[in-house]
């Protein structure tokens, strides 16, 4: 496995160095890998969602293309929604 040298804040340093002395870790790149698998998780979910909100926001601008939009304002939408709760 390659090496990669990193330079970390004191904070990192003891915070790595509490996770494997807790015994939550064997070394401190293992907790360096855990943590960059979190952060890829978080990135490809976070791309996930984006991608989600960009098909409903094609769908939305679509419709309104065709006309097919309601003439009421959000803030009359919202307040009818809280009104039926």
């Amino acid at each position: 496995m390659p090496t990669l040298n990193v330079s970390l804040t004191p904070e990192f340093t003891d915070f790595i160095e509490e996770a494997v002395a807790s015994g939550s870790y064997v070394s401190a790149s293992e907790v360096v890998r855990d943590a960059l698998r979190l952060m890829r998780q978080e990135q490809e979910s976070e791309a996930a969602k984006l991608a989600l909100l960009r098909k409903a926001v094609d769908a939305g601008l679509a419709q309104s293309e065709r006309g097919e939009f309601s003439g009421r304002s959000v803030t009359d939408i919202f307040t009818a929604a809280i009104g039926e709760k």
